[in-house]
């Protein structure tokens, strides 16, 4: 199929102007750009809102390079899950036994930290239900103080070891809560039982076999691709705004929970493949998407992947994620033929103030998209 340039994007937007318009509210709710990738039994759609900079006037492109937060979390599972399938990694082996370094707790399992039931502090910062907050390294919420220590390297072992330094939030196995630090875990698992970084795996088992020539998987690196939209970062200081751009900043705070840069092409062509399964056997697909609980209504996570439940339209395989400006959204059906992917570029505060505007338009593309029309039954 041929995919349409930006410019036959726009005029391909007349053909479907239901989504045009919640692109153009979005953008109006105060997000500085948005594109969208939708596939379904019409055919293929892209469409663009917005601009690039805040300062300038063309729209963002349309396939450009965005930092896709904790979509980067999926991507982690799925190359976990292809080392299972390898032999090198046990779900229900004790994480202690690959990194005996560690302070780990015994209980904690490989199959424990993919699905947040850990319990492990979360090193970009903790949230309690009664309002309490516990600080971490100088994450987004942070203010200025993210944006002065935005080139900072962090090595994934001192984020670990920051971790484990605080209290558990639950005993192992325990509740549901999601947490950067077990896929940093995850990561120095995956790079002690191969020998190898992350990333050399990740293309080895993920970008290669599914041809994703947009992705990237960095450390420390602080580029990003051409094309791509600007990411900025406001804060205040003395009772003056101060807006700053983010596009390149150094990604290793957030590490294997938040890192990688993917393009709207390639994330549908992952999400895709992971809802169909046709990126793992069919036994290591199940354990993916077999869901627990989570105090997100409709959201049941699995490994690296949230379920949401659409009712009587059937259900989505999922994921989305911002980062510092920078955000991402990917949606299948469960045989993979329906998905909408969208990149979004924005001005992100410690306030995180544009999270509901986000959620309530993520919301809306969702429903135009999978709540109309025939829903894929998955296979028995």
């Amino acid at each position: 199929m041929t995919l349409p340039t930006q410019q036959h994007a726009t005029a391909a937007a007349q053909d479907r102007p239901e989504l045009q318009a919640i692109l153009d509210d979005i953008v109006d709710s105060g997000i500085t750009g948005i594109t969208l990738r939708v596939r379904d039994e019409h055919g293929e759609w892209t469409g663009a809102a917005g601009r690039s900079e805040i300062d300038g006037d063309a729209k963002p492109p349309i396939d450009g390079h965005v930092r896709i937060g904790s979509n980067t979390k999926t991507f982690t599972a799925a190359l976990t899950l292809r080392l299972v399938a390898e032999g090198r990694i046990a779900l229900d082996t004790p994480a202690s036994e690959y990194l005996p370094e560690f302070d780990l707790d015994p209980r904690i399992t490989v199959r424990m930290l993919l699905q947040h039931t850990s319990g492990v502090f979360n090193f970009t910062g903790e949230y309690y239900p009664d309002g309490t907050v516990v600080s971490g390294i100088p994450a987004t919420p942070a203010g200025r103080e993210w944006v002065d220590n935005r080139f900072v390297t962090y090595a994934p072992e001192d984020l670990v070891r920051l971790a484990l330094s605080k209290p558990a939030r639950f005993e192992p196995g325990m509740d549901w809560s999601y947490s950067n630090t077990n896929y940093v875990i995850v990561r120095l698992i995956v790079e002690r039982v191969t020998g190898r970084s992350v990333a050399e795996e990740m293309d080895r088992l993920i970008f290669q076999p599914l041809g994703l020539s947009g992705t990237a998987q960095p450390s420390a690196e602080t580029d990003i691709a051409e094309p791509h939209a600007h990411a900025y970062y406001r804060y205040e200081e003395d009772g003056e705004a101060h807006t700053t751009d983010v596009t390149e900043h150094n990604p290793s705070w957030i590490s294997s929970g938040g890192d990688m840069i993917s393009t709207s092409q390639d994330l549908q062509t992952f999400i895709s493949s992971i809802a169909s399964g046709t990126l793992l056997p069919a036994e290591l697909h199940a354990e993916m998407c077999a869901t627990r609980e989570t105090p997100i209504p409709g959201m049941g996570y699995g490994l690296g992947v949230f379920v949401q439940d659409l009712g009587a339209h059937g259900r989505v395989i999922t994921h989305n994620g911002g980062a510092a400006g920078f955000a991402a959204l990917m949606y299948a059906t469960p045989d993979g033929r329906r998905t909408m992917t969208a990149t979004l570029n924005y001005v992100d505060d410690a306030a995180m103030s544009l999270a509901i505007p986000f959620q309530q338009g993520s919301q809306r593309l969702v429903d135009a998209v999978f709540r109309t029309g025939p829903v894929a039954t998955p296979a028995a």
